[in-house]
């Protein structure tokens, strides 16, 4: 064990204990720390940005307040990892929900079931949005200046023999998407798998629930796909919730 860090804990637990904030030295009396070494660690973590001194006491800083919301950010993610997968229990398809933020696509999270998990990530879900109905649906939202950077910086390139084969066809596949508020894909980014996206009203973030199958069961693909929109209401809280993920 490191001793200076299980020391820096303990007097960081100590702060936590005085939401207005305690001196030094009653931080190194309940820590059970020289007042020395207690100098010396506030010090370190002010630095940091773990702690403030405010007028002669010291508090939580913003350093730590990032600390306590990327462990929030891990509970939304788990809350809504588990949503997912009771949606794709009920509807027997892997379920994924994706956002577009800072000029990329994202998969905040997925689930799914054994028979029916994930599609593996093989080639950067970024860089191969038009080959996915996940980026598909998320470029229809886009306003054309946006659409047109991104495809500026991610080329339209065939990722299996089933890939929309240029910019042109992938704007005309948007057009469509955008009509009938769905995109669907067969085998284009992951062969023998065929998949679905719908777009979700999530405040302005353009965001989109999507499902995979294997390719054998196409015939599926359209009546799970109205399902999940059917199911998608029920949901949207906890998409909500975390798009700030």
């Amino acid at each position: 064990m490191i001793g200076s860090v299980q020391r820096a804990l303990r007097l960081l637990e100590a702060v936590g204990a005085h939401p207005e904030g305690a001196p030094a030295k009653q931080l190194a009396r309940e820590a059970g720390l020289p007042l020395p070494t207690t100098y010396h660690l506030l010090r370190t973590l002010t630095h940091e940005g773990y702690l403030r001194r405010r007028n002669g006491v010291f508090v939580f800083g913003p350093a730590a307040d990032s600390l306590g919301r990327a462990g929030e950010q891990r509970h939304r993610r788990q809350e809504l990892s588990e949503a997912l997968a009771v949606l794709g229990k009920r509807l027997n398809a892997a379920v994924y929900f994706a956002i577009y933020r800072e000029g990329e696509v994202e998969v905040v999270a997925a689930g799914g079931t054994p028979e029916r998990p994930p599609v593996q990530e093989w080639a950067d879900f970024r860089s191969t949005a038009h080959a996915h109905a996940i980026g598909q649906c998320l470029l229809a939202q886009l306003d054309t200046a946006t659409r047109k950077e991104h495809l500026s910086r991610y080329p339209v390139q065939s990722v299996t023999p089933f890939s929309v084969r240029s910019k042109d066809d992938l704007l005309h596949r948007l057009d469509t998407v955008r009509r009938g508020h769905v995109a669907y894909e067969q085998q284009e980014y992951a062969l023998g798998t065929v998949c679905s996206a719908i777009p979700v009203q999530v405040g302005s973030v353009a965001a989109a629930l999507a499902i995979s199958l294997p390719a054998e069961e196409l015939h599926r693909l359209r009546s799970v796909t109205v399902r999940l929109r059917k199911m998608a209401e029920a949901t949207l809280t906890t998409l909500a919730f975390s798009i700030s993920i």
